[in-house]
């Protein structure tokens, strides 16, 4: 057994520890986020690997994939958040632009649309990306918008991440990973404080500039 398979047995099912740590890591940086703090990003980068690891012997290629690209996102945030926090001034986060809101969505939906035909085209050549192409496209290219649009401060990316939680829980039980599945419930009441919480700090930061 590989180190990607370790794991212990609860009421049947196994959990694995790549799993269960990089959930750890994946609720650390909701935390971390909320509080608007640089170590979202490099805790987020330990997690998406670990879940890469828990992806790929699960055999979920289109997860796996989902974390590869928070990998490189968790960088770009890393970035941008360094830049925005040099000199020791606090994050400015705003809500996005009603232009900002229209790429968001058209992003969501057209990339969502073309992933989920890479991967239909992909599983009839049998290479087995996904058993559920269109949730996991939808999961995938949802994940890059939310994650893209957090590394530039927006409110607005938590909002996104509600919309993809509520596919991401159903398709985690039903791939047996049953850790990722429990995370995800609890991810949805995360997400809804940092919401609040980035939406009234927003309003109080645009009316001081006011």
């Amino acid at each position: 057994m590989s180190w990607t398979d370790a794991g212990f047995d609860v009421l049947g099912q196994h959990v694995l520890w790549t799993d269960l740590v990089g959930n750890v890591c994946a609720l650390s940086t909701v935390w971390l986020a909320i509080r608007k703090t640089i170590w979202t990003w490099p805790v987020q980068l330990v997690g998406s690997v670990l879940l890469f690891a828990a992806s790929i012997s699960a055999h979920i290629t289109g997860n796996a994939l989902k974390q590869a690209m928070f990998g490189l996102l968790a960088v770009y945030g890393w970035v941008k958040w360094s830049r925005g926090l040099r000199d020791g001034a606090g994050l400015r986060i705003r809500s996005a632009t009603a232009r900002q809101r229209t790429w968001l969505v058209v992003a969501t939906v057209a990339g969502t649309a073309l992933v989920a035909l890479l991967f239909t085209f992909l599983n009839a050549r049998g290479l087995n990306i996904s058993w559920a192409p269109w949730p996991d496209a939808y999961i995938f290219v949802g994940s890059a918008v939310a994650t893209w649009a957090q590394g530039r401060a927006l409110v607005d990316f938590w909002v996104v991440w509600v919309a993809v939680d509520l596919v991401g829980v159903p398709l985690a039980f039903t791939s047996g990973l049953v850790v990722s599945g429990l995370v995800y419930g609890l991810f949805f009441v995360m997400v809804c404080i940092g919401f609040r919480d980035w939406l009234r700090q927003s309003r109080t930061l645009e009316a001081v500039t006011v």
